[in-house]
């Protein structure tokens, strides 16, 4: 199991990894997330990289769409949209992309060029570096799109053009909220049968941590605000993450 991988693979990237290119960054936030809880991450991108930092529109009716292909298609038709146009303003010609739970599930599907809902992505054209931020690539109980994307593009599928960097949160019991106390069992045995594992208190590490890719694993960091004080867009936390100079 990769939370069984010796612990240099699961060092923040500073320390392990060469800096990512500075240049545009681009975020699909999560399910039922509103851009609000987003603001300090990209603040803090702006700051460090001195590049536009952009955020995809998404309000809660659009999350609850994406039961549906069509809703998947919605907000990753305002991907392609606001990835042109950042690429198009980019020095390198490409951008960064970075999403957070199943945003980042659904940017996987962005990179490839097969047709989906009646639309080819081809995000590589683009983008050449993948953020997840405790993503859930693997699970027992995926959603059928889910599963789609983690059949058809395995792992880190374009890897040959897209570097993948895999970021997971480890959280003690202690440290999460009442709500990642309650959720952490039943969403741990949902994800991949069993209750004592460790994650951010929604997701496993395990499935977190994308074959293939560079990974990082964070003790003490949260899925989201209301699961713990620290969660991935903490900015003290994005900048063990980030790699960007």
């Amino acid at each position: 199991m990769l939370a069984d991988l010796p612990n240099n693979h699961h060092r923040p990237c500073s320390l392990t990894r060469q800096r990512v290119v500075s240049q545009p960054v681009l975020i699909l936030g999560g399910f039922l997330i509103t851009g609000e809880a987003y603001q300090p991450m990209c603040r803090w991108l702006r700051h460090r990289t001195q590049q536009p930092v952009e955020l995809v529109p998404a309000s809660r009716i659009d999350w609850l769409l994406t039961s549906w292909s069509f809703g998947w298609g919605r907000l990753l038709d305002r991907v392609a949209a606001q990835a042109e146009a950042l690429a198009a303003r980019s020095a390198t010609g490409k951008v960064t992309l970075i999403g957070h739970s199943s945003g980042g599930v659904m940017l996987r599907l962005f990179l490839a060029d097969d047709p989906f809902a009646g639309r080819r992505y081809n995000g590589r054209q683009w983008v050449n570096c993948l953020y997840t931020l405790g993503s859930p690539h693997t699970a027992l109980r995926a959603t059928p799109l889910r599963q789609m994307v983690d059949r058809c593009y395995p792992g880190s599928y374009f890897s040959d053009a897209v570097r993948y960097i895999s970021v997971a949160g480890s959280l003690a019991a202690q440290d999460g909220s009442a709500l990642s106390q309650r959720m952490a069992p039943r969403s741990y045995q949902a994800i991949a049968g069993r209750t004592d594992l460790q994650g951010d208190g929604l997701v496993p590490v395990d499935s977190a941590l994308l074959r293939g890719s560079e990974m990082v694993t964070l003790p003490g960091v949260a899925h989201g605000g209301a699961f713990g004080e620290r969660w991935y867009g903490t900015p003290d936390v994005v900048d063990q993450w980030w790699c960007g100079g």
